[in-house]
């Protein structure tokens, strides 16, 4: 099969399966070197609510090399670079197959978003703060994700990473059954990030048994 073809039927697939969130659009009709790929930031991350754009590059060779891939959109990640876009993901190099897709690469990339790899980094500095402060992290990513992508600033997962929280102790109070919104409120009428001893998660859980 011609690479047009392959990448003709691959544009197809993408359009019939409307459930994927994702798009796959080419710059100009008549040369399918080179598209767009857009895809939502997954839900429960920094990154939900923004809507990423991927440049994509179709080499002569395609579907035996992979595509070239870089986000057009900034984002704030360990694998992706903070200033070209350029990105650190496997398959999109030597593990590349042809039995991989634009498509299946487009949803490895919104599944990069959601477990990053900090010791295999493409941006070092955003990685350092990722394994040193994952707060600071999120916050910052979130508002990326607000700036760049068009994401809201609304909902407890942007909430948790803007105001510094840490989303670990966040989700174990939650696994206790109490909500996050009261959760949120708790830290912050206390005024802190995460509990630092028994007396503190004593504190928490008073407050919200109150």
């Amino acid at each position: 099969m011609s690479r047009a073809r392959r990448v003709a039927r691959e544009m197809e697939d993408v359009r019939s399966d409307s459930q994927a969130g994702i798009t796959i659009t080419a710059i100009n009709d008549a040369d399918i070197s080179h598209l767009k790929g857009t895809f939502h930031g997954p839900p429960g991350t920094p990154y939900q609510g923004g809507s990423f754009v991927v440049d994509i590059q179709i080499p002569n060779d395609y579907p035996f090399k992979p595509p070239r891939m870089k986000f057009d959109t900034r984002i704030y990640h360990p694998n992706i670079s903070s200033q070209t876009g350029a990105i650190c993901l496997d398959i999109l190099k030597d593990a590349w197959s042809p039995v991989f897709t634009l498509k299946s690469s487009l949803i490895s990339l919104q599944s990069l978003l959601q477990s990053a790899e900090p010791n295999d980094p493409q941006d070092a500095e955003v990685a350092k703060i990722y394994l040193t402060d994952k707060a600071a992290f999120e916050r910052t990513a979130a508002e990326w994700t607000a700036r760049y992508a068009g994401g809201s600033t609304g909902g407890d997962v942007d909430e948790i990473a803007q105001l510094g929280l840490d989303r670990d102790a966040v989700e174990g109070f939650a696994s206790m059954g109490f909500g996050k919104d009261k959760i949120i409120a708790v830290f912050k009428k206390l005024q802190i990030k995460k509990p630092q001893s028994q007396e503190d998660e004593q504190r928490v859980v008073e407050e919200l048994l109150n």
